[in-house]
């Protein structure tokens, strides 16, 4: 079963806006995972314009399902993540400033640094996962740093799918496949949408969990966090 993670950084922005504690993020992750949600993602950035360090220090002991914490590992993030102790760490290759991500790690070039944060994570006991493109050597090379799994980078998908959608899935089958051939989890997260995700799925139905945050939160303002998280859990039948 594809599990469903829920990115819950979009409610962060929204209580950031206006400052004090409406809406509540604590309250949001716990309504989640009372939803359906099998997990929570949250996404602290340097600048905390939307999930702060503390968040996440106090979202730890209300999840009851996984926490799955992404980010680029800076000292500040490893910190963080090694005090916390989550379900799994995912590694995004960001700057301090992006936006967005929009981009994976380049496995191949990034091997010694990758390698050395893999295996500090894991000592851990964290699972952890690698943001990568949907390339084959990339997937492959995310394997020989140590990593449990990969997530693959869905928006170039996202952005084909309406155009022509078999051309838009072809190259995460086959980055899906080297996952599976090499002995990698496989996750996908980044404008995973309810028009999207069930043929992803369809495909590529070894996924072991995608991680939807804006498009949801989207959803979720006409149709409520409750019917928006059992839309998606059925787009992942």
């Amino acid at each position: 079963m594809t599990k469903l993670s829920v990115n819950i950084n979009k409610i962060a922005t929204l209580r950031n806006a206006r400052g004090g504690n409406n809406p509540n993020v604590l309250a949001v992750a716990r309504d989640a995972e009372l939803f359906g949600a099998q997990g929570i993602t949250v996404h602290p950035r340097p600048d905390e314009r939307h999930i702060r360090y503390q968040d996440v220090r106090e979202l730890k002991p209300q999840i009851t399902t996984e926490l799955n914490i992404e980010g680029n590992p800076i000292d500040s993030f490893t910190k963080l993540v090694l005090e916390v102790i989550p379900t799994q760490v995912t590694l995004v290759p960001d700057s301090n400033d992006q936006l967005t991500s929009n981009h994976g790690w380049n496995t191949l070039e990034n091997k010694t640094f990758l390698s050395d944060i893999c295996r500090t994570f894991k000592q851990a006991g964290i699972r952890t996962s690698i943001f990568v493109d949907p390339e084959p050597k990339m997937v492959e090379g995310a394997k020989a740093c140590g990593a449990d799994r990969v997530e693959l980078y869905t928006e170039p998908y996202a952005s084909g799918y309406k155009a022509n959608r078999e051309a838009a899935i072809a190259p995460f089958i086959a980055a899906a496949e080297e996952a599976r051939r090499v002995g990698l989890g496989l996750n996908a997260g980044h404008d995973l949408s309810l028009e999207n995700l069930h043929y992803y799925h369809q495909l590529i139905p070894w996924t072991d969990e995608v991680s939807i945050g804006h498009a949801l939160i989207c959803d979720a303002l006409y149709m409520g966090l409750r019917e928006t998280i059992k839309q998606y859990l059925q787009a992942l039948k």
